[in-house]
Order: C-alpha cells, then structure tokens, then sequence
C-alpha cells in the first residue's frame, strides 16, 4: 500500500511539473512607437517640454488624453507638450501604419525651479537641433539593444549638459568642465561621455553614432550596461558639427559634485 501511494505521489508530480512546463511565459509588450518627454515625465504648471518621438524617419500625429491639463503643440516638425493645470494625461503618438506608443505626464502645480546652469551664455540654445538629438538617441539605443544591453531613458540634466558643452565647440575633452556642467545642470553621479567633431551637417546624428561605433573606446562607453540614462548635445556652428553624448552611471561618483 505504501509503494502504491508513493507511485501516485509521483504520478500526480509529474503532471503537476509538465502542466507548469507547458504554461507559456509572460510577453512584454514593446510600444511599436518609443515616446519620451525631454524634461521628464513631470511637469510644473507653465512649463513646455519637447517630446522626443522614435523613430524619426516618420510623421507623427500626437494627441492628449485631457488638453486641459497638457495641450500638445507642433512646432515645425517636432512637437511639445505644454502643461496647462495640475492633473495627469497620457500623450500618444501614432503613424499611418496605425503603430502607436504614449507617455502619461503629471503636472504639479508649484513654480517650476529653473535648472541651475553654469552661466547665462550656457542657458540659451538648450533646446537646439532636437530633431538631431532625438535620432542620435534613437541610433545609440538601437546600438545597445543589438548588443544586449537595455536602452537609455532621457534625462533632462544630461540633455543641458551636453548641450552646454557641444554649444562651446569643445574639439577635445575638457573634463573638468564636462563634469561641472553635468553638475551644475542638476546631474550628481558619475557619467561617461563621448565627443565627435566633423565637417559638414548632413546627417549629424548616423554621422555621430557611426564615429562612435568605429572608435572601441567610444564604442565601450555607448554600450556601457553599467549606464541608466542618457542626455546629447548638438551644435552645427560654420559648417562643423560637434556632438556629445552623456550617459549617467549612478554608482560612479563625480568629483566636482
């Protein structure tokens, strides 16, 4: 009787462990269509952010689940999401193929601290040659997901950063000052950065990433799997174009925080 019941016990085991084999694994879903918001996804009353929108090769329409809260404006041909009152609305992009991807942004309702930079020159033109930037983003996350590691979300301080530093037409690295301006642009952590400089402004941002993926030390740095964030800069000034990337490595220390 014994053995019968440990016959059982096995019988009823086994269908247990090959029902548990044959249930199939949770998918995730990937938007069709990647939507960020350049100054992340809150927002104070009053302010404007940039919505960067992959992939680039592609009209757009975006809509806005409450206008009320956050409008969306096309500005020549990127668009920016305005917020109008405090709440919550979901922004959503989509194509004539019908793909589609959203973003839900949160409007708080306190003045907006504007992001301390390191001087008044360094402050204008932040929101230069997005369209540029928003491909380069897309080209280097294209690069880390056919290397196995996850891509980058935007960050709004790395953006400025990068920016601050590709508008002073830096042709080599100036550490110092690239790791003030990540710090005075509200970054703390450490980064890694990339800098490409060449003549010319038609396609800047394959220009860009393909300088990176030929150089190995650039390479190494685009496809760290340490980094948890991106920002870039984009500078077209007398027929040169300096680009920089920042990616943030959260456990890696600045030292001029």
């Amino acid at each position: 009787m014994t053995s019968m019941k440990k016959h059982i016990a096995a019988i009823l085991t086994a269908t247990i462990l090959a029902t548990a084999l044959t249930v199939p694994a949770a998918t995730v879903e990937i938007p069709a269509i990647r939507v960020s918001s350049y100054k992340g996804s809150t927002l104070e009353v009053g302010e404007r952010s940039g919505l960067i929108i992959g992939r680039s090769d592609t009209e757009y329409t975006v809509t806005t689940s409450d206008p009320e809260t956050v409008a969306v404006e096309q500005v020549l041909t990127f668009w920016v999401a305005v917020a109008k009152a405090e709440g919550s609305a979901e922004i959503t992009a989509s194509n004539s193929a019908g793909e589609c991807g959203s973003i839900t942004l949160t409007v708080n309702s306190t003045i907006p601290t504007p992001s301390k930079v390191s001087s008044d020159e360094d402050s204008t033109c932040l929101m230069d040659n997005l369209e540029i930037r928003q491909e380069m983003i897309r080209l280097i996350n294209q690069t880390r997901k056919a290397n196995g590691v996850p891509e980058l979300p935007i960050n709004e301080a790395l953006m400025n950063a990068a920016q601050i530093c590709s508008n002073r037409r830096y042709t080599w690295h100036h550490s110092p000052e690239e790791s003030k301006a990540a710090v005075d642009a509200g970054y703390p952590y450490g980064f890694g950065d990339n800098l490409t400089v060449f003549t010319g402004t038609v396609n800047a941002a394959q220009r860009a990433v393909d300088n990176w993926i030929n150089s190995p030390g650039h390479f190494q740095t685009m496809i760290d799997p340490r980094c948890d964030c991106i920002g870039v800069g984009v500078t077209q000034y007398d027929g040169i174009t300096y680009c920089y990337m920042f990616v943030g490595i959260p456990d890696s220390v600045n030292f001029y925080a």
